[in-house]
């Protein structure tokens, strides 16, 4: 989503959902770009904001079921409540422009520390600030190469990371957990996101570590099962 300009409308105290919504389609609006595509969660709508946007020339409506981040290519997105799944389905959109209106601080927060949005706030607009690259400690055990490894591959890939790769690293943590214990999953996740993986691909990888923490075991495909990343 490098280069796209995007902004989260948040609610504010003594604010109202409305008005979150009116700042959206407001700051939305004022950006150039393509035809406006809606999304809400159901086709039902209860926002005079949204329904006269819907209402413009041009404009498509969409609700979340069935609806494919695809669709937001060239285009002014306004994103009405989005979880934590919905915003992982258009991390590498090519969207003119997107306004997200959030529902809650807990969906949203990792998004917003990765995107980095501008954020629209009653009588006040926070800009995206300066990113700075993370200096992160190297993970022992070769996780860090490991994790290098599955970003690469995941990134020749349209839709992310494939089984396989996923098959290699539930095998490889069953078969070496010795190289894992050490490893946390905020570690992991830190990693992931200095890689560049997509948001998707990251709740992947860290769900599988913190599984075989909680002493989970995994199903592989036979031709994975005593698979080790050397």
């Amino acid at each position: 989503m490098a280069g796209v300009p995007i902004a989260v409308s948040r609610l504010g105290d003594g604010d109202s959902r409305e008005a979150q919504i009116a700042r959206a389609v407001k700051w939305l609006l004022a950006q150039p770009g393509g035809s406006l595509v809606v999304v809400t969660p159901r086709r039902e709508v209860e926002s005079p904001s949204i329904e006269r946007l819907i209402a413009q020339p041009g404009a498509r409506h969409h609700a979340w079921r069935g609806f494919s981040g695809g669709s937001f290519d060239g285009n002014r997105v306004l994103y009405a409540w989005p979880d934590r799944e919905r915003l992982n389905n258009v991390w590498d959109v090519d969207a003119d422009a997107i306004a997200v209106i959030e529902w809650s601080v807990e969906e949203t927060a990792e998004w917003v520390g990765d995107v980095n949005p501008v954020q629209l706030l009653p009588g006040q607009i926070i800009e995206s600030s300066p990113r700075q690259r993370l200096a992160l400690e190297p993970l022992p055990n070769g996780v860090d190469a490991i994790l290098e490894h599955i970003a690469a591959m995941a990134a020749g890939y349209s839709s992310g990371l494939k089984w396989n790769e996923e098959d290699q690293l539930k095998a490889d943590m069953m078969n070496r957990p010795d190289r894992w214990a050490p490893i946390t999953v905020d570690q992991t996740r830190a990693k992931c996101r200095q890689l560049g993986m997509r948001a998707d691909d990251v709740d992947t990888i860290t769900d599988l570590l913190q599984r075989r923490k909680d002493g989970r075991r995994f199903n592989v495909r036979s031709s994975y099962r005593t698979f080790q990343f050397r």
